[in-house]
C-alpha cells in the first residue's frame, strides 16, 4: 500500500486541475496527527507558494521528514536553493553540457532566457538531459532556471523554485502531464529486497583512466555484497540526488577536495550514511602538505621534505643545498604520479617549479629516494588487510610513467600474504594510517637497507582484480563489506563504531 499527498497553500491553487483526494492544504497537513502509516509508503509533493525558511512550505517539508515520509522538495533542497554559493557547486559541470545542447538552437541567438522544468522535464528536447540532471541535483516539482550568455558561452545564472499559481495555461498542461508521470513512477513496485539487510552505493566513473577498482573488482563487490545481505548498486556522478536512498556509500573513484567525490562524501555523511572515504580522510590524505606536517609531528620517518612557497623565490636557490640533486617536486594534491617531477639541476628546478606553481601556490620539494618498488599496505579499521609491492615502470623512476603520453604504463606488482610482509613495514603502515582515521587506507612506504620511509597515505586505495586480491581473493571484498555491515548494525542500534 502507498499514499500520496499533494500539498497546496490555498485550495484555489489547484482550481485549474481535476479534483483529487490526494490534494491537501498546507494547514491541514501541518495539523495532522503524526500517526504511524501502518507500513504504507508515503510520498509528499510540496506545492506551497511560500517555500522560504520558516514559511508554510518549509514546515511541510520539515514535518514530512519527522513523519518518515518522502518529500520533494526536501528541506535540504530548499536550503541549497536559498544560497547561490551553495547550489553553484552542483552546477559547475553543467555549463559545458548547456553550450553543446544550445548549439544551433533558436535560443542560441539570445543573450538570456528562463526555462521552467516540470519534475525534471522540459518541452525543449535539446535540453532534456540537462533538465534531468538539474532535477537529480535539486528534486523539485517546478524549477525556474535562468540561462545567460557571456564571452565564454552559455552558463546557468540561477536556479529557484517555481509556483503552480503562476503558471500560464499552456504551462499548466505541461505540469499536469509531468505530475501524472512522476506520481506513477513513485509507486512502481519497489525492488525486492527481503533478502537484503542494507543498501549500498558504490560511486565510480566508468571512464576514469586509473580507477580505484576495475570493472571485475566492482562486480565482485556487488556479488559478494549480495551474498552477505547487502544490495550493492553502482552509481555515478549524475546520481548525487539519490544518496538518501542508500544506507552506505563506498567511493571507488579518485578523490579530491574540489571534486564531486568530496561533495558525495559530505552529503552522504550528513544524510547519516556509513561512508568510505569519509570527508575527513579525503581532506587529510589528498593534500601532501598536511601529510608531511602530520608525519613530522609524530616523528615518523619519511624522505626529507620542504615546503616551497610561490612568493618566496629565494628558496629555489637554496633548497638543493639541503636536499641535494636530484630531488622531486610535487603539487600537494597529485595522484597516480601526476604532478610529480624529478629535477637534476638548478635549471630544471626553476623550469619545473614555474610549471607547477601555476597549479598550486605551495609545492613540496622532496629528497629523491629511489627503490625498485614501493610497499603498499592496505589498512582497514586499523588492521592490515593486504600487502603489495608496486615496481617502478620499466626505465622510469615512478610506478606510473606518464611521459609515454597516450600509452601511459605502470610497473609490475607482487602481492604477498600480510604475515610474509616485513613486520616493521606493516607496523609502520598501521601506525601511520591510524593517524588519519579508522577507514580504508593504502599506506605507501619505501625500504632501503635499514631505512624505512612513509611516502603517502591513500584514502581510497586500489582494490583491483588479480592484484590486491591475488592472495585473499573473495575474502578481501568480504573483509571490506563486513566492516560496512558492522558499522551499519552498530548505527542501527544507536551506537558509534
Amino acid at each position: 500500500m502507498s499514499k500520496l499527498y499533494i500539498i497546496v497553500e490555498r485550495k484555489e491553487d489547484w482550481s485549474s486541475y481535476y479534483p483529487s483526494e490526494d490534494v491537501i492544504t498546507a494547514q491541514d497537513y501541518l495539523e495532522q496527527a503524526n500517526e504511524q502509516d501502518n507500513g504504507k509508503r508515503v510520498q509528499v509533493i510540496n506545492l506551497c507558494r511560500n517555500q522560504k525558511y520558516l514559511g508554510h512550505g518549509y514546515y511541510c517539508s520539515l514535518l514530512t521528514e519527522s513523519r518518515g515520509h518522502k518529500v520533494i522538495p526536501s528541506v535540504r533542497t530548499l536550503s541549497e536553493l536559498s544560497r547561490k554559493s551553495i547550489y553553484n557547486l552542483a552546477l559547475e559541470d553543467l555549463d559545458k553540457l548547456l553550450s553543446k545542447a544550445l548549439k544551433g538552437h533558436p535560443y542560441s541567438s539570445a543573450d538570456s532566457f528562463t526555462l521552467t522544468l516540470y519534475f525534471g522535464r522540459t518541452d525543449i528536447e535539446a535540453l532534456q538531459d540537462l533538465a534531468r540532471q538539474l532535477f537529480e541535483a535539486f528534486p523539485s516539482p517546478l524549477l525556474l532556471v535562468d540561462f545567460r550568455r557571456n564571452r565564454e558561452g552559455w552558463h546557468i545564472g540561477g536556479v529557484k523554485l517555481g509556483a503552480i499559481h503562476k503558471l500560464r495555461e499552456e504551462q499548466e498542461d505541461l505540469f499536469a502531464n509531468a505530475l501524472d508521470g512522476f506520481s506513477r513512477q513513485v509507486w512502481l513496485k519497489p525492488r525486492v529486497r527481503e533478502k537484503y539487510r542494507f543498501e549500498m552505493a558504490i560511486l565510480h566513473d566508468p571512464k576514469e583512466d586509473f580507477p580505484a577498482s576495475d570493472a571485475k573488482a566492482l562486480k565482485s563487490f556487488v556479488r559478494i555484497g549480495n551474498r552477505l545481505g547487502i544490495d550493492v548498486e553502482l552509481i555515478e556522478k549524475k546520481d548525487y540526488s539519490r544518496l538518501a536512498e542508500f544506507d552506505a556509500l563506498f567511493i571507488r573513484e579518485t578523490t579530491a577536495i574540489d571534486h564531486h567525490t568530496y561533495r558525495f562524501a559530505k552529503k552522504a555523511e550528513s544524510e547519516g550514511l556509513v561512508v568510505m572515504d569519509d570527508p575527513r580522510s579525503i581532506l587529510r590524505c589528498t593534500n601532501k602538505v598536511y601529510l608531511a606536517d602530520l608525519l613530522k609531528a609524530h616523528k615518523l620517518d619519511m624522505p626529507k621534505i620542504e615546503i616551497l612557497y610561490k612568493e618566496n623565490a629565494a628558496q629555489l636557490s637554496t633548497v638543493a643545498q639541503r636536499l641535494g640533486f636530484p630531488l622531486v617536486l610535487k603539487i600537494p594534491d597529485g595522484s597516480f604520479s601526476r604532478g610529480v617531477i624529478k629535477v637534476s639541476n638548478q635549471e630544471e628546478l626553476t623550469k619545473a617549479s614555474t610549471e607547477l606553481f601555476e597549479r598550486s601556490v605551495l609545492l613540496l620539494a622532496q629528497e629523491f629516494f629511489y627503490t625498485e618498488y614501493d610497499w603498499r599496505i592496505g589498512v582497514l579499521n586499523q588492521e592490515p588487510i593486504f600487502a603489495c609491492q608496486y615496481f617502478m615502470s620499466k626505465g622510469h623512476w615512478q610506478i606510473y610513467d606518464h611521459s609515454a603520453g597516450a600509452a601511459e604504463i605502470s610497473g609490475d606488482f607482487r602481492t604477498v600474504p600480510i604475515q610474509e610482509a616485513p613486520h616493521e613495514i606493516v607496523e609502520l603502515a598501521v601506525r601511520t594510517a591510524n593517524l588519519i582515521g579508522d577507514g580504508l587506507y593504502g599506506v605507501d612506504l619505501k625500504q632501503a637497507g635499514d631505512r624505512l620511509a612513509v611516502i603517502e597515505v591513500n584514502d581510497n586505495p586500489n582494490i583491483d582484480s588479480g592484484i590486491e586480491d591475488a592472495i585473499l581473493r573473495d575474502d578481501l571484498y568480504a573483509l571490506v563489506l563486513e566492516e560496512f555491515i558492522r558499522r551499519l548494525e552498530l548505527q542501527r542500534n544507536g551506537q558509534r563504531w
